[in-house]
């Protein structure tokens, strides 16, 4: 049988705020159920510590810096009618290249590649598309950070009424319900909004009128309403877990759920430091849970550095799908991983934004991180605080790690000058030399 994939990305969720994950209140039943049935990742890392970067990452397979759009830290609304800022249409993605060998793709949920006319879902492989275009929208009234409606279904602008988690739900539910009477294998990205602000859960809709033009709201939220919110998501992706079991999809479905990059104002991402825009672990550390009953053993738990860009090459191989040839993946292929949670790989992970100059590489329990002219040295497996800067003690190791990492950064374009960076973010504990 044909391998379905569903792939969950939730918006601005804390590496430590599941149950699964050491999280401290109850949000998360069903994901944690997955985990149980299936693989929980504990060195799961996502492409960028922001937004559209990530997504970037996901859907190409291949590092974000590759690509001029993806230099927006993250895309706003200034994209909005740019030609240049987003995923050019051209460029083959994990959901061209499988609906290329015959799969349903849908997208439901964010999108945050780029605006209409010139980018868009259908523009780059998938068949379907429910959501919006932007990053944050306001659950109720779907409206993005500027008051402007944005809500879509194939490319046309719709007007739904409801809470935005509880629509993603019940539509990608109904997808799955579709391909349980067709049989056409399928990738379902079901991509959240939630937990990202406005900070609203399904009881808050007397909030939305007088957040319109201003839902990032520095004003609201609690930690009580954010995992309100995860709880949301969580009841939806229990809905279609349950749509895939009753249809008899199942056994022959991978399902991934993970997010986009760590934590914002009220994630309990203990002991991680920093958060959204960070390249601390507290920004780029995520959880990856993986459930598979005809081939991942359940329970199982794995060391494996993973980045968000593996999941495609992890989807090709799976579906028997190869890359482009002139689009060569970055990621590598975690299926040995699944099948066995013991066959570790050994490889390096790199990062850098333009915000604050930060560069970063993880190799082994070792992590160089570089903020602005501060150089950082961290031993990870005895000190993922990265609280004890161990770069004089280790001056050779730090100069080598460095050294590699300006080898990898060359081999792209230097961060554009005129790239857009967000500084719509509550403070981080970021480290000070």
């Amino acid at each position: 049988m044909p391998t379905n994939f569903v792939f969950i990305m939730a918006d601005d969720l804390g590496y430590a705020d599941l149950g699964c994950y050491g999280g401290r209140a109850p949000v998360s039943p069903r994901i944690d159920a997955l985990a149980a049935q299936g693989l929980r990742f504990s060195q799961g890392y996502s492409n960028s510590p922001v937004c559209s970067p990530t997504r970037f990452g996901l859907i190409t397979g291949r590092y974000q810096y590759r690509l001029r759009g993806a230099a927006e830290e993250p895309m706003s609304g200034r994209a909005r009618g740019n030609a240049m800022l987003g995923l050019p249409p051209a460029h083959p993605t994990l959901a061209s290249r499988l609906r290329e060998a015959g799969y349903r793709t849908a997208l439901i949920g964010k999108w945050h590649l780029g605006f209409a006319p010139h980018f868009g879902p259908l523009k780059s492989g998938y068949d379907e598309h429910f959501g919006p275009y932007s990053g944050g929208v306001d659950y109720f009234t779907h409206t993005d950070p500027s008051g402007q409606h944005d809500l879509f279904e194939n490319g046309e602008e719709v007007s739904r009424e409801g809470y935005l988690t509880d629509l993603l739900s019940r539509r990608a539910a109904d997808f799955v319900r579709e391909r349980a009477t067709d049989r056409q294998p399928f990738l379902l990205s079901l991509h959240y909004t939630a937990p990202h602000w406005p900070w609203e859960t399904r009881a808050d809709g007397r909030l939305a009128p007088e957040l319109i033009g201003r839902i990032y709201h520095l004003d609201g939220g609690s930690i009580r309403t954010y995992q309100r919110m995860i709880h949301h998501m969580d009841e939806g992706i229990g809905q279609v877990v349950d749509a895939l079991e009753a249809g008899g999809l199942s056994e022959d479905t991978l399902i991934v759920f993970t997010s986009d990059n760590g934590g914002e104002r009220f994630s309990d991402n203990w002991p991680l430091i920093g958060g959204k825009m960070d390249l601390t672990e507290g920004g780029i550390r995520v959880p990856y849970v993986a459930r598979w009953p005809r081939v991942i053993p359940a329970g199982g738990v794995t060391g494996q550095f993973a980045i968000t860009m593996d999941w495609t090459a992890t989807f090709f191989e799976a579906a028997g799908v190869t890359a482009h040839p002139e689009y060569p993946l970055d990621g590598m292929s975690l299926l040995p991983v699944l099948r066995d949670p013991r066959a570790v790989g050994e490889r390096a992970l790199y990062w850098r934004m333009k915000h604050r100059n930060q560069r970063a590489l993880r190799e082994g329990r070792w992590k160089y991180l570089a903020i602005e002219d501060n150089e950082y040295l961290f031993d990870i497996e005895t000190d993922e605080r990265e609280r004890a800067n161990l770069a004089r003690r280790h001056a050779e190791r730090l100069a080598a790690m460095r050294a590699r990492y300006a080898v990898w950064d060359a081999q792209f374009a230097p961060v554009p000058a005129d790239a857009g960076v967000s500084l719509v973010y509550t403070e981080k504990d970021m480290p000070h030399p």
